[in-house]
């Protein structure tokens, strides 16, 4: 009998086990259904493109900061016709981040048909998943204008050290101004590179020219104390420097600044640019 007790329990157990399992194994079947649709909801290559140069889906930018960049792009593609989009994203579909950026590029058509001058500028921020992503993707006519070198550069000179501070906006204005300078012919990219260079070298010439000033202001003052007291010049030296109490000068903060973002009305859509998968990018 109670043999029997045990045996009806244990079948009542499994078949409550089982109807829980089903119900967990539906259950996880329609959450996973629901992600995957909702990620093709999301994916950015699956939707029609959205006539707009500035796209900032991630939520990196404020509203003026948004509109001072789509105005900016407006005006320059009045201008020179080079085709700037700039957008930041959540996901990247499953593709790396160059597959993503160029075929969305080409997708959209970013650029005008025949002379496929686009540039698509694509950011998504280390929040989103622990890992900030960046490209920048030119166009087969600006390939050669714009170089996967030179966009290398970009990235890491004037995109990826903003991002690392949280500072999206001021990365994306920054690789905006430098695209919009070499593209539009204002200097070329073998300018940029040389530029960059440079600038590295900068703050150790400042350094050495200041180090400079204050050994030759020393010595002319070590020669004067020597002279009045009768001193050699290296004991007068010795003497002053233990006399005088240790100080330092603060050097100022060299930022680079970014053009005003002004012009434009407004924006006529893509023109089919296409995109063979040049450019370069850069994580953080």
């Amino acid at each position: 009998m109670i043999i029997e007790k045990q045996i009806k329990t244990f079948l009542q157990l499994t078949v409550k086990f089982r109807r829980v399992t089903k119900r967990f194994l539906l259950i996880l079947l329609l959450l996973t259904v629901f992600t995957s649709v909702r990620a093709q909801e999301t994916c950015l290559l699956d939707q029609k493109p959205v006539q707009d140069l500035v796209q900032d889906y991630a939520g990196v930018l404020t509203d003026s900061e948004e509109q001072g960049l789509r105005q900016a792009l407006i005006a320059f593609n009045d201008t020179v016709s080079n085709q700037i989009l700039v957008v930041t994203v959540t996901d990247l579909c499953g593709y790396d981040k160059a597959d993503f950026t160029y075929s969305l590029g080409e997708k959209w058509g970013v650029g005008q048909k025949g002379k496929d001058n686009g540039i698509v500028i694509m950011v998504k921020p280390k929040e989103i998943d622990g890992k900030g992503e960046a490209f920048i993707a030119p166009g087969y006519g600006l390939e050669g204008v714009l170089p996967d070198a030179i966009a290398k550069r970009i990235m890491e000179n004037e995109m990826i050290p903003h991002f690392k501070e949280k500072d999206y906006y001021g990365g994306i204005a920054a690789a905006v101004t430098t695209v919009m300078e070499i593209t539009g012919g204002e200097y070329t990219a073998d300018d940029y590179a040389k530029k960059a260079k440079m600038k590295n070298f900068i703050p150790f010439i400042v350094i050495l020219l200041i180090m400079g000033i204050i050994f030759y202001t020393r010595a002319k003052q070590a020669r004067r104390y020597a002279a009045t007291n009768g001193l050699g010049f290296w004991a007068a030296w010795s003497l002053m420097n233990a006399a005088s109490r240790s100080h330092s000068g603060s050097f100022g903060n060299f930022t680079s600044g970014g053009g005003s973002f002004g012009g434009g009305s407004s924006f006529g859509g893509f023109g089919g640019g296409s995109f063979g998968g040049g450019g370069a990018g850069g994580s953080w």
